[in-house]
């Protein structure tokens, strides 16, 4: 027999328009049928989990600390218990470059597989949402129908009912949000006080709860479509290697109902149209890789549920790549898949030694603006200097100066030794007093090092002024 895909081409028109929006410009709503099957289970219990880590992290505390903060207001944030703060922008630098070359190769090697199982927007809208809507209004032919009907009493208690609750799931996420940048403690104290004492915080509630509950009952997928850079990014960054949601088209094509009693002539493919009723954006994946699909499964589950039904094998639509699909191949782990997985790994594991190298304080030293040198009995000569510390851990910090390579005097300005208290800045004046004979030049280099409790923290450099008339003394 002829391979029935020899003249296969595809239709291309469909790039002409997208599924949510109609000829006349306008917006046309999507009613998606409810997936079922073996991988929307697993993305529920993926997504119960993900939700259970989500609104927890910010309730999690180590020594006192959240586990997860992100203030930017205070430009203090926490990750995994560690303090980190405007000193250690460089880190942040270093993984936002390591964060895009990872989404690069994630994306060149494994499609958008982010954007079905991890994306808060995804998890959100089809596995929290939506299986609300589903709950009070019914499947997709009911939620068309409620829409079209007059409002009657039966409209009226379900479309309250389903704002209602969704309004208050997004004032849940938005207070979770907002944990997140203040921390638990001030969320509670913003949550029990009275509002005239918090109302710029009541104020950032309400308008972080109006949004989302804007997009998730409203403007839903138009977030992945309009919002989300990611799906056009896909376009430069998927290659026909890159695993995706695909439609095996060889197997499928051309396509063709069954009939009873008439023997097959066609491809796999029954042409149900169920994968185009259960898609939350509205795309036909038998057209190819489209920018509004977010690899959620949902047309692998309901095509291999027709499958099951009509005796046919599974997989008419699985994960796969296009080689993998024109060359008739099952998908591997390929040599290129392996050496991508590598340097992803060598990228964070880089950016996790960096962060484990990190010193626990930070000092700056300069001198004093303004000022020269002084001229101090016995032949000395002193210089003042401005430091400030971070202490980037959860306990204080005694510190102590000293000047290494050179016989050198520390003192402190108006207290005898510094004590950096927990996740604080501190800053402070002393002198370091020089003999003469250590000073041969206008500026002198001096190595300085940072104690605590006797354990070396940080070295620093700085310049000593002393008088032009030191300068050829050895």
């Amino acid at each position: 027999m002829d391979d029935p895909n020899s003249n296969f081409k595809p239709d291309e028109s469909f790039r002409d328009s997208i599924a949510t929006i109609n000829e006349q410009g306008k917006r046309a709503w999507i009613y998606a049928l409810q997936p079922k099957g073996k991988l929307y289970n697993l993305r529920s219990y993926a997504s119960l989990i993900y939700l259970l880590v989500l609104f927890s992290l910010p309730f999690i505390k180590i020594d006192g600390e959240p586990l997860f903060l992100f203030n930017v207001l205070e430009r203090r944030f926490n990750i995994f218990g560690y303090v980190f703060w405007p000193q250690d922008f460089y880190l942040f630098g270093l993984g936002m470059i390591t964060f895009i070359i990872f989404i690069a190769l994630f994306t060149v090697a494994f499609g958008r597989i982010f954007c079905g199982w991890a994306c808060p927007q995804t998890i959100f809208m089809e596995l929290v949402f939506r299986k609300i809507e589903y709950w009070i209004e019914g499947d997709s032919s009911k939620q068309k129908q409620l829409d079209k009907a007059p409002w009657n009493q039966e409209k009226i208690i379900k479309k309250g009912s389903k704002w209602i609750v969704f309004y208050l799931v997004s004032f849940i996420i938005a207070n979770t949000l907002l944990a997140y940048v203040i921390g638990v403690d001030d969320l509670f104290r913003i949550m029990s006080e009275p509002i005239s004492k918090h109302t710029g915080g009541f104020i950032g509630i309400f308008i972080f709860t109006s949004i989302f509950f804007f997009i998730y009952l409203w403007f839903r997928e138009q977030v992945c479509l309009v919002v989300c850079p990611y799906g056009r990014m896909q376009g430069v960054l998927l290659d026909k290697d890159s695993i995706v949601v695909a439609y095996d088209y060889v197997r499928g094509e051309p396509r063709g109902h069954i009939k009873k009693n008439e023997e097959r002539a066609h491809g796999d493919c029954v042409d149900c149209n169920l994968c185009v009723k259960v898609c939350p954006t509205g795309i036909d994946i038998r057209h190819g890789t489209q920018l509004e699909c977010v690899n959620c499964t949902a047309c692998i589950d309901a095509c291999d549920t027709v499958m099951d039904k009509v005796g046919y094998d599974r997989g008419l639509i699985r994960y796969a790549s296009e080689n993998g699909i024109a060359n008739k191949k099952k998908l591997t782990f390929t040599p290129r898949l392996k050496a991508y997985s590598i340097v992803l790994t060598i990228l964070i594991g880089v950016l996790g030694f960096l962060l484990y190298i990190r010193s626990d304080v930070d000092a700056t030293i300069t001198r004093t603006p303004g000022q020269l040198y002084q001229s101090q009995p016995n032949n000395q000569i002193s210089n003042l200097y401005n430091i400030k510390l971070v202490n980037k851990t959860r306990k204080d910090m005694p510190v102590t100066l000293k000047v290494e390579g050179v016989e050198a005097e520390v003192r402190m300005v108006g207290k005898p030794n510094i004590v950096v208290k927990s996740s604080s800045l501190t800053e402070g004046e002393f002198f370091i007093i020089l003999d003469e004979k250590y000073i041969t030049q206008r500026k002198n280099k001096l190595n300085l090092s940072v104690y605590s409790n006797g354990k070396l923290i940080k070295k620093l450099k700085t310049n000593f002024l002393g008088p032009m008339g030191n300068r050829n003394k050895k």
